[in-house]
């Protein structure tokens, strides 16, 4: 009987143990992340599925609201309301924060006497005055309105200088700052973001992305026909995909980056891009990719949101993936993929934040996925906000915790270890920051250890030169003339 119960007792342990990776083996999508050498580490899942809304399964006012049709983009409102555009439908349906109940559909509004419907409404936003901001794609404005579903005003028919002559103006994404600027991404504008004041007048571009050509791509147009330069590639500007605004106004905005090294920017309100690239330098999703097949290339950023406390996540349309970071570019968890089981996608859109859930929107299913965190999600999640609000020391037992579930985490090393380097305890330091492959944190370090131990030892290093120079006068003043003088009775001998 006691051999059955330790028998037991070792099973429980074991799956205690391994509970977290049965889970993630269980998932239809891989979780993962990378080391300092750019091995792909596979981790515990840190979001899993929680739920799918389908329009088809929704109903208002007693009647089914029916199937999303390529539903395009999707926003949460400050009192947790959810806000679908869902674009195909020609409608706004906006859900309680349950996912459950349906507040309302959206379908027109009432503008200077007459009624209005949407074509193709694509981008949804909301203000903090709780305004909703929706880029109404084919009817070539944002229109927005207020709560009640009022009609306030349009942004339409930008004109200026800087602006072709007949442009077409076709809003796709839309987001709104504290100020109520207005941000928009528009269809073949690759200058930049569209920025509208309060008013709703046009006043430039924002976050304009240069494009570098080398000299050899410089020296071979000068030297091709004309034919040969027209099927060339045409150096434009970056087209952005998706946009948020965190707390302090700044802008996030993900773009399209054929080389895999940088899909997001984090935009200052002169529309320069301040965001911390990490030590590998890396903001563009997945950093080893294969060249041949369906999913080969470098991940294909549509979407970005803020999360809060400096982190935000990117949305890959080609493999399905999710990709966090934190303030400082540090690549946090990985986890999605392609198909058509519950957590992957087929074509996803949009990605959003409600509570600690994730929702990612999926055009070509017409559905909504909802993420819950797991332990490992929650203490990483945690653990960073701790450390982006300045308390490394409150962090250490997450970092621990994570450690447990997860040993060769190399954040939480880095995390544990700048706790220690900040109490001044360098010899631990370096443990943690060795095993989290952090070499400028190492080298600081290594530094003040190097330091300390000089002038722990400063006596007895000062004790030592002193002996030793007291030896070396011995020896000029004593010992040598006695040696001279032996060899020198032994040569009179």
């Amino acid at each position: 009987m006691k051999q059955l119960k330790s028998i037991l007792c070792l099973v429980l342990l074991a799956c205690l143990a391994f509970g977290n990776a049965l889970a993630a083996d269980s998932l239809p999508y891989d979780c993962y992340n990378y080391d300092h050498w750019n091995n792909i580490l596979y981790t515990p899942a840190p979001y899993v599925p929680d739920g799918l809304v389908s329009g088809a399964t929704l109903r208002f006012e007693g009647a089914p609201i029916g199937v999303f049709r390529n539903p395009q983009d999707l926003c949460v409102s400050p009192d947790g309301d959810v806000y679908i555009a869902d674009t195909g439908n020609n409608r706004i349906v906006v859900l309680a924060d349950d996912l459950k109940t349906v507040r309302r559909i959206i379908t027109g509004f009432e503008a200077e006497g007459a009624a209005q419907a949407f074509n193709a409404p694509s981008g949804v936003a909301i203000s903090e005055k709780y305004q909703l901001y929706i880029a109404d794609s084919l009817n070539r404005r944002i229109v927005v309105l207020d709560p009640d579903g009022t009609f306030v005003k349009y942004v339409q028919n930008p004109r200026s200088e800087v602006l072709d002559e007949g442009y077409v103006f076709t809003p796709l994404r839309v987001s709104v700052d504290y100020a109520d600027r207005v941000y928009v991404i528009a269809q073949n504008m690759f200058q930049g973001i569209m920025v509208f004041s309060e008013a709703g007048d046009f006043t430039g571009f924002f976050g304009t992305i240069s494009v570098k050509i080398s000299l050899w791509e410089k020296f071979w147009r000068k030297l091709a026909t004309k034919e040969e330069r027209g099927k060339q590639q045409l150096f434009i500007p970056t087209e952005f995909t998706g946009i948020d605004v965190d707390d302090e106004g700044f802008v996030y905005a993900s773009s399209k980056d054929t080389d895999g090294l940088q899909a997001v920017r984090r935009l200052n309100p002169k529309g320069e891009d301040v965001i911390r690239k990490g030590p590998h330098g890396n903001l563009g999703g997945d950093r080893v990719f294969g060249s041949v097949g369906n999913y080969a290339g470098p991940s294909q950023i549509v979407d970005v949101v803020y999360r809060g406390h400096g982190t935000y996540s990117l949305l890959d349309s080609r493999r399905g993936r999710i990709f966090t970071y934190d303030h400082e570019g540090n690549l946090l968890y990985i986890f999605g993929g392609i198909g058509s089981q519950a957590g992957t996608f087929l074509t996803p859109t949009a990605i959003e934040q409600l509570g600690s859930r994730l929702l990612v929107l999926d055009s070509q299913q017409g559905n909504l996925t909802v993420f819950a965190q797991t332990e490992y999600g929650s203490l990483i999640n945690r653990a960073v906000a701790l450390r982006f609000d300045g308390d490394e020391t409150q962090a250490v037992p997450l970092w621990q915790e994570v450690l447990r579930l997860d040993e060769i985490n190399e954040l939480a090393n880095t995390g544990i270890g700048k706790a220690y380097l900040s109490a001044e305890d360098n010899a631990n330091a370096m443990t943690y920051l060795r095993r989290g492959m952090n070499r400028e944190y190492y080298s600081v370090a290594f530094k003040r250890w190097r330091n300390e131990r000089l002038r722990n030892n400063i006596s007895f290093i000062l004790s030592g030169v002193v002996a030793a120079a007291a030896l070396a006068v011995l020896w000029v003043k004593a010992v040598r003339p006695a040696i001279r003088k032996k060899a020198k009775r032994r040569n009179l001998s």
